[in-house]
Formats: structure tokens, C-alpha cells, sequence
């Protein structure tokens, strides 16, 4: 809704709109609705929990470094990798992916903002606050300490009589409101808001695999929703469903978390996958080779992440017909898995590689994910998931799909997208030092573990005697631990200084293909000048080299002069609300009230919570409208 044109702004010397006064200061950081900003605050917000995450597997490795050693008590250490897990997977990993999406889904499919700002950061608010309820366990009684998947019946009220575990059920049900919100918002985002004549099958692989992600998320989170649910009424309220002695089913919640469990793995994996298709042929100046490939594998893997979830269960009793399904419904979505990995060699196959940080990142990355995969397949075998259940091969193996994997594409990410959202340059000589102390460090962590494992080693245990043939591969994983920590110190490092000065990017300093590119860096508050028009797929790449795809400039010019001529209104800009802030800070303090059994406080913030979301209802569209002109010199 138009409210008016204003007068005209100053400009800057690169002929960009300079922010109004509501958009700057910390106050406009939590009230913002721009959802670069909110991609900003969710990348740097989900970097200090995966700092948190690194620090407490840092200390469990000092732990394991030898023999009964006594860094640390049992008690402590259960609640270290508890929370090392649930930090990694739900604070810091998927909601890195999720930053990214909302900086560079909208405007890789050239819309102004996601469909509900306000919703966009209400939903970054709740996951932040939810981290934030999960860490103060460790200072209010104690952390989780029934690991990240809290199996039943030791989440019971008569086996873990403290608040740990009430953190744990709260903090993640608190998680899930704010990601559910979002996926819903980047799903209606990416169905409704594309730029005119970018079909779905023009849209980059990275938005596709996003758009997949989030559809993941809306059919994965209930049933944990669920499972949450029920074993906080079973603390609180005294029914059964997870206590077998009163009738209950301890292996409910099994099936319940690992139907969220196992397509939580691809909720983590598929916006890196994205990352890699962009990355892979922006520096190999080759388009991505098997597009409809890509995106259909992509597909079948978000269908079938829904029907492997037993196998996380081999060893539980349910025979061996279920057994037999579930391992070949394993081993078949290692096909489009594999599909899409053939694919990015492909693209190799024959381009002008640049070896960039970013692309060396996404070659480890291939490297890397195809080794997890490989003991995934191994793993999908119920005779040998039998022998190595509950080892340090599982270890292993996860953290070379979930860590290694989905953790070397963020970096080639960043590293690639870096110049886009500050306009500077990251040190590339640098930039090489870390890719070889983080990806050097990371296999001397992990590949030892699969060995240990096979020697018997089982997880989560605290110390082990001497003699075992364990010493030499736990000391290894330990120094990997300080190469990788050095490694994370010099990139946080190189990036604070190519903020603060580094080389200025440019607006396309890589040559790129994708829409992102077409338009300043930073980005301005509107995204672009002019709404894009789309005539083909790698959009920016189209116009800039049109004899490369056999596109008729004449055409793209066509397009472009009737679609101003009919959307000649400006450029609305959202307004700045409190509500969202409020709201989650309402949720997030009657965690606390759930968790001490404070009722009337819960019920006095309930009513804050319905305040204020019927005054974010009532607040209007609000915003600025402004012409495209008013940005120009």
C-alpha cells in the first residue's frame, strides 16, 4: 500500500539511497524487518552458538585426550555433549542455513522482501531467545544431560528429577515455533514473489533446495512438536506416554524424534547443497551441468527423507522384515545423493576452475560429504549397524555429513558471499591459511574416530582405561581440535578486519551468474532499483553475456520496457515494529515460568503475547514508498 511520495533522500557518493534515521542504531537492529539484516543477525547469532558448540566439544576432547583423565565429572561431561549436540544441530548449523536463505533467497528471485517481514523477524527473535533459554540451563540447576536425542524413559520425571531436561523440551519447542514461521514465510516467499518470468525452473539451484528445505521443516517439526509436547505433560502434569511402568512406550518417542531425526539431516545438508551449485559454477565459469537433475534429485531426497528413519532404530527389537525395508530405503536415497555429486564434477569437467578459498571449499566439500556418505551406506547394513551401534564410527560418520559436509559449503558461502553483504574483499591469501587449518584439522578430528570406533570405542563415555589401543587415536582427534580452533580464530579474525577495511568488492567481483549480483553491495534497504526481468535461466549471467545462451538482448530489453511501463508506482519499504521483538521476548520468559511452574507469571505474559500480536495486526503496512528515482544522483 502506497502511503505517499516522500521527498527525495540524500544520496551517497555511489547513488544509493542513505538510510532514514529509523534505520540506524542498535534500537533499529531489534526492531528491523529487512530481511537482509535478519539474515545478518541469524548468520551472526547461529557463528556465537556454533562458537559455544565448538568450546564444549573442545573441553570433551581435552577430557578424552588420555587415559583417566579427570578434566571434568561424568555428570558434567553428559551435560557437554548433551549440549554439543543440541547447540550444533538446532542453534547453529540449520539456522546458519536458514540465514543465508533469507539474505539471498529474495533477492536471487529479484522480490523487495520476504512475503511477512514482521513474521520474518518474529520467527529470528524466538529461535535467538530459545538459545538463550537452552544456555542459561547451564547456570539456573544444570544443562540437559540425556543427549541431543533424549531418549525415553531417561526424560522421565522419576529418572532425571532436575530442570535439565525441562530446558531441553521447552528450549526446542520454543525453536520450532520460530523456525516453522520462517519456513512457511520463505516457502510463500519463493512460490509468489519471483521476478516476472522467473519460473521454477529458472530459479537458481540454491532457492530450489531452500524451497525443498522448507517444506522439510513444515512436515518434520510437528511430530517432534508432538513428542516435545507430551513428555513436558508428563513432567508437569503426570500422564503416561513415555513411562513404561505406567503403561507407556519408551520407544514412542524414538519413532516420533527420528521421523523428525533423519529428515533433519537433510534439512541441514540441502541449503548446503545450494550453496555448492552456486559456488561450483560461478567459479568454473560453466552453468550448473544437469540443472533439472539437480533440483529433481533434490526432490526425491526431501520425499525420502521421511522413509529411513528406522534405521536410527536397527538395534532396538523391531525384526527383521522392518530391518530389511528400511535398510534398502536407505540405500536408495544414496542415489540422488550420488546424482547430484556426479553433476558437480561434471560442471568441473572442462571449466576455467579458479581456485578461490570459496571453491576450495566446496572441493573439500565434495571430498568430504562423499566419504560420510560412503560409511552412511555401510551404516544402512543392520549386521554391521549392529557391530558399530553406539560407537565412535557413528561419531564419525555424522560429523563427516553433518559437520564437515554441511559446515565446509557455509564456508565456501561465506566466503563467496562475503562480498555482497558488506562490499568488501575477504583476504584470499588468508583465506587459503584457514581453508587448510580448518578442513586439515577437521580429518585429523574425525577420520581417527572411525577407527577407534572399530576398535570398540563406544560414545558418550567419560574416560577409559589404558591398554586399549585407544590412546594414539584420541590424541590425534585432540590436536586436530587446536589446529581447527586456530583456523576458526584466523577466518573470525579476517573477517572482522576485511570489514572494517578491506578491499572494496565491487558489485560483481566474481563474475557471477545468479540475480544477487546485479545489484549494489551492499544491497540497498529495496533490494533493486528496478524490479528484474527474467528471460532465462543464471538470469544476470543472461544479460550481461547474452551471446553465451543465445538470448536476444532485443527480447530482455522488450520485457524489461513493458514491465515498467506497467508497475510505475515505486517502491514501498516496510516499516520498523516492536511487536515482534515483544512477542518473542513473551514467549521466551514464560519458558522460564513453564519450567519453574509459575502460572500466574505464564499467564501474565500469555496476555502480553495476545496484546501484542493483535497490535502487530493492527499496525498496518506502515513503511515509506519511494520512487526509483529518489535513489539515483
Amino acid at each position: 500500500m502506497a502511503i505517499g511520495r516522500q521527498p527525495a533522500q540524500p544520496v551517497n557518493n555511489v547513488g544509493l539511497l542513505i538510510r532514514p534515521n529509523w534505520d540506524r542504531g542498535i534500537l533499529s537492529w531489534l526492531t528491523t524487518v529487512d530481511h537482509k539484516r535478519l539474515g545478518i543477525l541469524y548468520i551472526v547469532t547461529s557463528t556465537f552458538f556454533f562458537l559455544t558448540a565448538s568450546v564444549e566439544a573442545f573441553i570433551m576432547r581435552l577430557q578424552l585426550v588420555r587415559p583417566e583423565q579427570q578434566l571434568v565429572s561424568p555428570d558434567i561431561f553428559n551435560q557437554l555433549f548433551t549440549m554439543h549436540g543440541v547447540t550444533m544441530v538446532f542453534l547453529a548449523i540449520m539456522p546458519l542455513g536458514i540465514g543465508l536463505a533469507n539474505y539471498f533467497a529474495p533477492l536471487m528471485i529479484g522480490a523487495r522482501d520476504l512475503a511477512f517481514p514482521r513474521l520474518n523477524a518474529f520467527g529470528y527473535w524466538v529461535y535467538a531467545f530459545s538459545g538463550v533459554l537452552l544456555l542459561s540451563s547451564f547456570i539456573f540447576g544444570g544443562a540437559p544431560d540425556v543427549g541431543w536425542f533424549a531418549y525415553a524413559p531417561l526424560t522421565s520425571l522419576s529418572n532425571n528429577p532436575g530442570t535439565g531436561t525441562d530446558y531441553f523440551m521447552v528450549g526446542l519447542l520454543i525453536s520450532g515455533l520460530g523456525t516453522l514461521v520462517t519456513a512457511m514465510n520463505l516457502i510463500v516467499t519463493i512460490i509468489n514473489l519471483r521476478a516476472p518470468g522467473m519460473t521454477l525452473f529458472r530459479m537458481p539451484a540454491f532457492v530450489w533446495m531452500i524451497l525443498i528445505t522448507m517444506f522439510l521443516i513444515v512436515f518434520a517439526f510437528p511430530p517432534l512438536t508432538i513428542a516435545l509436547f507430551q513428555v513436558m505433560m508428563d513432567r508437569t502434569f503426570g500422564t503416561l506416554f513415555y513411562d513404561p511402568a505406567g503403561g507407556g512406550m519408551a520407544i514412542l518417542w524414538q519413532h516420533l524424534f527420528w521421523i523428525f531425526g533423519h529428515p533433519e539431516v537433510y534439512i541441514i545438508i540441502l541449503p548446503a547443497f545450494g550453496v555448492i551449485s552456486e559456488v561450483i559454477p560461478a567459479f568454473s565459469r560453466k552453468p550448473l551441468f544437469g540443472y533439472a537433475m539437480v533440483i529433481l534429485s533434490g526432490i526425491f531426497i526431501g520425499f525420502m527423507g521421511f522413509a529411513v528413519w528406522s534405521h536410527h532404530m536397527f538395534t532396538t527389537g523391531l525384526g527383521p522384515i522392518v530391518n530389511t525395508a528400511f535398510a534398502l530405503t536407505t540405500v536408495v536415497i544414496g542415489i540422488p545423493t550420488g546424482i547430484k555429486v556426479f553433476n558437480w564434477l561434471a560442471t568441473l569437467w572442462g571449466g576455467r576452475i579458479r581456485f578461490t578459498t570459496a571453491m576450495l571449499f566446496a572441493l573439500a566439500f565434495l571430498v568430504t560429504f562423499t566419504m560420510g556418505g560412503i560409511t552412511g551406506i555401510m551404516l544402512a547394513l543392520p549386521p554391521f549397524d549392529a557391530q558399530a551401534q553406539d560407537s565412535y564410527f557413528v561419531v564419525a560418520h555424522f560429523h563427516y555429513v553433518m559437520g564437515g559436509g554441511a559446515l565446509l559449503a557455509f564456508f565456501a558461502g561465506v566466503y563467496y558471499w562475503f562480498p555482497k553483504m558488506t562490499g568488501r574483499m575477504l583476504n584470499e591469501v588468508v583465506g587459503k591459511w584457514v581453508f587448510a587449518l580448518v578442513v586439515g584439522g577437521f580429518h585429523l578430528v574425525f577420520f581417527p574416530q572411525h577407527f577407534v570406533g572399530l576398535l570398540g570405542m563406544p560414545r558418550r563415555i567419560q574416560t577409559y582405561d589404558a591398554g586399549l589401543g585407544w590412546e594414539v587415536y584420541n590424541s590425534l582427534s585432540t590436536i586436530g581440535t587446536w589446529i581447527m580452533s586456530i583456523g576458526a580464530l584466523i577466518f573470525l579474525t579476517s573477517m572482522v578486519l576485511a570489514f572494517l577495511n578491506g578491499k572494496r568488492a565491487g558489485n560483481d567481483p566474481w563474475d557471477a551468474r545468479t540475480l544477487e549480483w546485479s545489484t549494489s553491495s551492499p544491497p540497498p534497504y529495496y533490494n533493486f532499483d528496478k524490479d528484474p526481468v527474467v528471460t532465462g535461466r543464471d538470469a544476470w549471467w543472461a544479460k550481461k553475456y547474452p551471446e553465451s545462451v543465445h538470448a536476444d538482448p532485443a527480447e530482455q530489453a522488450a520485457a524489461e520496457a513493458a514491465h515498467e511501463a506497467e508497475h510505475d508506482g515505486g517502491i514501498h519499504i516496510p516499516g520498523q515494529s516492536w511487536y515482534p521483538f515483544i512477542a518473542s521476548a513473551a514467549i521466551f520468559l514464560g519458558g522460564y515460568a513453564f519450567i519453574y511452574d509459575n502460572w500466574w507469571l505464564a499467564l501474565l505474559l500469555l496476555g502480553v503475547l495476545l496484546i501484542s500480536c493483535y497490535a502487530w495486526a493492527l499496525e498496518g503496512i506502515g513503511g515509506r514508498h519511494i520512487h526509483p528515482e529518489e535513489g539515483h544522483v
